[in-house]
């Protein structure tokens, strides 16, 4: 019997449950698959948000052969057998009709983050020609993972990880009893991950036959080290990692780093984990964080495993234990939400550029001083503090 997951995957837009900034009515993704509006696009979330579940949808909505692949094992001979010309040259699918039409190719490439530059390089000519039309499933960030040239080609999608509304529709379609207990530590556990839920709810019914916190717990346990690069175990592990370094815990840190390496995580995704924390976590406390974060990152790009996992635990071990300060990170997102909720408020006069003299007729730049101690925030937000 197939999993629950694949038991319960949408067919249409009709059954889809979430993302609704992107499959509402008149949203952009739900729009293009109403009119079979043909491009290419990547799908940028968390695991257990709908990407691949979008994709078939939008495939079938194109009448298009869809073909799946992902990009952990993955390579240009597979691109060349979707597009007809392996090594035994182009192929015909319709010789004995020369008038059938050619349905069309969509491509879903699960963790495209995972094709190296050469790898995107060759798609790039199918994807500009329209011989493949690309959808890309990242959970990394598209702006550091796909070249610029592939990316320019393709419009990006965030999901965002599924509410516990959503989550809660979701899990009702599996029609399994669950008391109010084990749903709310189910929805704990899941964190916006519909996979992760209905895969869990599968693993309880068949071992035990019945859900509750306590057999749910046990459906958990396993005495085998667990970890899919795909799945929990992977997110679950650099979860731990962080809040490690955060803690300055450096044997916890370092215990959860090893755990990785040994699995083969890709030593940049840790790496950039830890460039982002040096400014986030450790910040102005000691600002040389970010210079070894760097250092690290640019150390596992140049000389790659075995050999980078010293240079990764070099990094851990200073980061757990320099001193925190999140100032930085709180006054970025503090002025982010004023922003939000007032918009672009007018710059004043005294500090705005004036390279002409229509502006400095309009008292653009008059009254600047360097040095100057009054505010030069927007007038609305005078007295507001960001660094206390």
């Amino acid at each position: 019997m197939e999993p629950l997951a694949a038991r319960l995957r949408p067919k249409n837009l009709d059954e889809f449950v979430g993302q609704e900034h992107l499959v509402g009515e008149g949203k952009p993704l739900r729009v293009a698959i109403e009119k079979k509006h043909r491009f290419s696009f990547i799908l940028w979330g968390p695991p257990g948000t709908g990407k691949t579940t979008i994709a078939r949808i939008y495939a079938r909505a194109l009448d298009a052969d869809l073909f799946e692949l992902s990009a952990v094992s993955a390579g240009k001979e597979d691109i060349r057998q979707i597009v007809g010309e392996g090594k035994k040259g182009p192929q015909e699918p319709f010789a004995n009709d020369a008038f059938a039409p050619e349905r069309p190719k969509v491509l879903f490439l699960d963790e495209i983050h995972r094709f190296n530059k050469s790898q995107q390089d060759f798609l790039l000519p199918y994807v500009e020609s329209g011989k493949l039309t690309l959808i890309g499933a990242t959970t990394e960030n598209p702006s550091f993972e796909v070249i610029p040239a592939l990316l320019s080609r393709c419009r990006v999608f965030v999901l965002e990880p599924l509410s516990e509304e959503s989550l809660r529709a979701i899990v009702k379609r599996a029609k399994l009893k669950l008391g109010k207990d084990a749903f709310e530590w189910l929805m704990g556990y899941s964190n916006g991950d519909a996979r992760r839920a209905l895969t869990l709810l599968d693993s309880t019914m068949s071992l035990y036959g019945k859900i509750t916190v306590e057999t749910l717990n046990k459906a958990l346990e396993s005495p085998h080290l667990r970890y899919d690069k795909k799945g929990d175990e992977h997110y679950d592990t650099i979860s731990a990692f962080i809040k490690s370094m955060r803690a300055s815990q450096p044997d916890a840190a370092m215990y959860y780093l090893a755990r990785m390496v040994e699995a083969g995580e890709d030593p940049l995704f840790i790496a950039r984990r830890m460039v982002i924390f040096a400014s986030e976590d450790v910040g102005l406390a000691q600002p040389t964080a970010l210079v070894v974060a760097n250092a690290v990152f640019r150390a596992c790009e140049v000389i790659g495993y075995p050999e980078c996992a010293i240079n990764l635990a070099h990094g851990v071990a200073y980061l757990a234990q320099a001193k925190k300060d999140r100032t930085a990170y709180d006054a970025l997102r503090a002025a982010q939400a004023d922003i939000k909720k007032l918009g672009n408020l007018p710059v004043p006069k005294n500090i705005r550029n004036a390279p002409t003299k229509l502006m400095k007729d309009l008292d653009y730049g008059k009254g600047y001083e360097m040095y100057d101690e009054e505010s030069y925030m927007p007038e609305k937000l005078k007295k507001r503090k960001y660094f206390e």
